[in-house]
């Protein structure tokens, strides 16, 4: 009999990602041979390109395989702050780079490094299901500023002044967006920094998704802004969507001198160094050809002109264009309350388990990024997929 008492109410209060709970049922659904069509974890179908296998090849063969640095091999940090001063126009020293075990992990160590106990961080919804969950992790309270498709999810710059507090510690921002595809304008990016500024905030850019943006935007980090602004921002990436290596579990976050070498202390003592071999990979993807980021660049965007008139045609369904990343976030809100297959849809996640069940198609309820009424669907899978994924859609809404 398991004994509760070796439970924490920590452990107790923390959720599976929804996400990956989605995921792994209809993983269970294929091992129980439904044909079931995956559109819920946001994994380019792509492999990770042949230069970056080669390197893992040879550091294996020329024997990378021990501990390194906690925080990072000096030549992947070098190759990081080189990738930024090319990609923003930023120069950061290495020491500036903390290496973790994927975008995620980097999230995490953020947090644990800036927020004190009851500390506020403004989220903008829909957010990425592991954000407030991370922040009260850490510690901290999340403060949730709702958005949405009909301007293309920019926030509301007086409501996030209206949320901050004398405990707010930080906003945070992810553009191009998990789940909704939204990228913030510069006029939106520029008016978080001012507040953030008048406030004395800091401001966590999650920017993993900011090569994969479609008809010609340009990405815009908040540390482009300013000197003031490079000072108080702390920018999240990895290799992960850029170069499809989801699986090879490289991150890093990059901030001030001292941000960052408290967090490297955080992680010496968690985890200590992210895997040698996918370093040196990392290490070739940011500083080798970089064509394959185009040709991928290029295949979500056809995806994406195919899927959103497609869900679009589908009565009830309204789905707004997004501006980048490899997501599409509909509003079903007028199927909410319709009694489908044996049971009344009572709100998204009965939406998505009644796709799951009838149409035996895998997505992720918006509920669980602070957005009721809507789900995300990722395209990052081949077009004969998204084509019947969205014809059994259409059928199990008929």
């Amino acid at each position: 009999m398991e004994d509760t008492r070796l439970i924490s109410s920590f452990a107790t209060s923390v959720e599976a990602s929804p996400t990956m709970a989605m995921a792994t049922l209809a993983k269970e659904m294929r091992a129980a041979g439904k044909d079931v069509l995956s559109f819920a974890v946001g994994e380019p179908d792509f492999p990770t390109p042949a230069n970056i296998c080669e390197a893992a090849q040879k550091a294996i063969a020329d024997g990378h395989t021990k501990y390194t640095p906690a925080s990072g091999t000096p030549e992947l940090k070098k190759a990081i702050a080189q990738a930024a001063e090319r990609d923003l126009g930023l120069n950061y020293d290495p020491a500036q780079v903390v290496v973790s075990n994927g975008g995620k992990h980097a999230l995490m160590n953020a947090w644990r490094t800036l927020l004190e106990p009851g500390d506020e961080v403004i989220i903008l919804a829909p957010y990425w299901v592991s954000y407030p969950a991370q922040v009260q992790m850490a510690g901290g309270i999340p403060k949730i500023i709702q958005t949405f498709g009909h301007n293309g999810f920019q926030p509301d710059l007086e409501q996030i002044r209206a949320a901050i507090g004398p405990k707010t510690a930080a906003i945070l921002i992810n553009s191009p967006s998990n789940p909704s595809g939204g990228v913030l304008t510069r006029q939106s990016i520029e008016g978080i920094a001012a507040i953030a500024q008048a406030r004395d905030l800091a401001v966590v850019s999650d920017e993993i998704y900011k090569h994969i943006l479609f008809d010609g935007r340009e990405h815009i980090s908040p540390a482009q802004l300013s000197d003031d602004m490079k000072q108080r921002t702390i920018i999240v990436d990895g290799v992960a969507k850029t170069y499809a290596m989801t699986g090879w579990r490289i991150g890093w976050l990059i901030a001030p001198p001292a941000f960052a070498k408290c967090a490297g202390n955080i992680q010496s003592q968690e985890t200590s160094n992210p895997c040698s071999v996918s370093q040196m990979a990392a290490v070739e993807a940011l500083g080798g050809p970089q064509q394959s980021v185009g040709e991928m660049r290029a295949a979500f965007e056809q995806r994406r002109d195919y899927i959103v008139p497609a869900l679009n045609d589908i009565p009830g369904v309204v789905c707004p264009n997004p501006g980048g990343a490899f997501y599409v976030f509909p509003d079903i809100s007028q199927h909410v309350g319709r009694v489908m297959g044996d049971a009344e849809v009572k709100s998204s996640k009965d939406f998505c388990i009644y796709l799951l069940q009838s149409a035996l198609v895998s997505t992720v309820h918006g509920s669980a990024s602070g957005s009721e009424g809507c789900f995300r669907i990722s395209f990052a899978c081949g077009m004969e997929q998204i084509q019947e994924g969205v014809r059994r859609i259409a059928a199990a809404l008929k």
